[in-house]
């Protein structure tokens, strides 16, 4: 920094964007290390000598690849995606809580201790855990490496070296020619075994301690990182006119900034933290007024006595006064609306659509009942009528469009 100092530039570090929402677009890490991730896999694969999918054929049963991917970060999720999406059953693990829901919706299993303690650190980062939690830890990757066929681990602490989380004991209970991808070989590594730039084979594992994944994919990592200057630049020159405005008000060019103009502006100052304002104590509800059941069953028990008064009043009326053939059409229209209120309310949801279909022939019979009645010379008769005619039509004609949607489901 001093040589740049001297120099009188303005120098931006592209790894040093600050790791915050509005600067996704112009984040080169997790652009590298999204391809990181996805490269790990290509390269596990390679070495790895079977499929990552399972097949049943004749000559006998393949089962999936395991894959275990440790650290669910962007290199994290891309390795579980890559493998996944080979047909691996695909584990991962991570000190933060708060990405197990990310593993699962990409269809991965979420590793868990029975330990509470929260592993969240700055930028997206895991933090140093504590002793106790460390031996659970191991205790599980021992369990898992006895099973497993392909490890990823990408754990990093920013500024320390990368964490020993695969010891040589664990690489020993591996199954012979399982894989171990290290990426975070470049500080260190995760496992003991790693050697930074080389794949070796260790107790008939294969370790890839490679540290230039991103570049073995060149096409692709040159067009996000061109995508990430190219935002960057967009933010420099906001009036679009070619002058470059770095603005250190702008926490994202402000952390990116390692000279300005010949001054060192590096380490930038911590983020800024908006204060929340403290939430309003909720007032409770004013309690609902508690209904007497007593009081309840006695107003039920009356409105039932009175629809029933009123009932007999109005059939006591019709037998005294209604013609003497009325009373068995009456009778049987009643109990055919009480037949079939019972029959629909008695079948299965699941069948009412075909018994919509059904009801198309009863309502044929009501239109040709209908038709008979056209003849007669009283207007409510002729009336009546139509009516029953137009809205036994409209039933038919739905019935039918219902019934060709239905048929039109099990149509491939």
């Amino acid at each position: 920094m001093e040589s740049l100092k001297a120099q009188k530039v303005t120098v931006f570090a592209m790894d040093a964007v600050p790791r915050i929402s509005r600067a996704q677009k112009m984040d080169a890490l997790s652009s590298m290390a999204n391809i990181a991730g996805y490269r790990a896999i290509v390269e596990a694969s390679q070495h790895f000598g079977r499929f990552f999918t399972g097949q049943i054929t004749a000559a006998g049963k393949v089962p999936p690849a395991k894959v275990m991917v440790i650290g669910a970060g962007v290199a994290g999720l891309a390795a579980i995606g890559a493998a996944a999406s080979m047909g691996a059953i695909v584990r991962a693990f991570d000190t933060r809580p708060e990405v197990k829901d990310q593993v699962k919706s990409m269809g991965a299993e979420f590793l868990e201790l029975d330990f509470e303690e929260d592993g969240t650190g700055e930028g997206g980062y895991a933090k140093v855990m504590s002793k106790e939690f460390i031996e659970a830890e191991m205790a599980l990757f021992l369990e898992q490496a006895k099973e497993v066929d392909i490890i990823v681990t990408t754990a990093l602490i920013p500024g320390k070296p990368a964490p020993k989380l695969i010891t040589e004991e664990m690489v020993k209970a591996m199954p012979e020619g399982s894989v171990i991808v290290d990426l975070a070989a470049e500080t260190g590594g995760n496992c003991e075994l790693t050697v930074h730039g080389e794949a070796i084979i260790k107790h008939g594992v294969t370790i890839i301690g490679y540290s230039d994944l991103p570049s073995r994919l060149p096409t692709q990592a040159s067009q996000l990182y061109a995508t990430n200057i190219r935002h960057l630049l967009t933010d420099l020159t906001p009036e679009k006119d070619g002058q470059l405005n770095v603005n250190m008000e702008d926490d994202v060019i402000r952390g990116c900034t390692i000279v300005k103009d010949g001054e060192i502006t590096w380490p930038p100052p911590p983020p800024k933290v908006v204060a929340q304002a403290s939430a309003k104590p909720k007032t409770a509800p004013p309690p609902m007024p508690v209904e007497d059941p007593v009081a309840a069953a006695r107003a039920k028990t009356r409105g039932t006595i009175i629809t029933m008064a009123l009932c007999a009043l109005a059939l006591f009326g019709m037998g005294n006064y209604a013609p003497a053939e009325f009373l068995p059409h009456f009778t049987v229209f009643v109990l055919s609306i009480f037949i079939g209120y019972m029959v629909v309310w008695n079948v299965t949801p699941a069948l009412h659509t075909p018994l919509m279909s059904v009801t198309n022939a009863i309502s044929g019979i009501i239109v040709l009942g209908a038709l008979v009645q056209m003849g007669t010379s009283s207007t409510i008769v002729l009336a009546l009528s139509v009516i029953a005619i137009l809205i036994a039509t409209i039933n038919i004609a739905g019935g039918f469009l219902v019934t060709q949607r239905m048929l039109k489901m099990f149509q491939k």
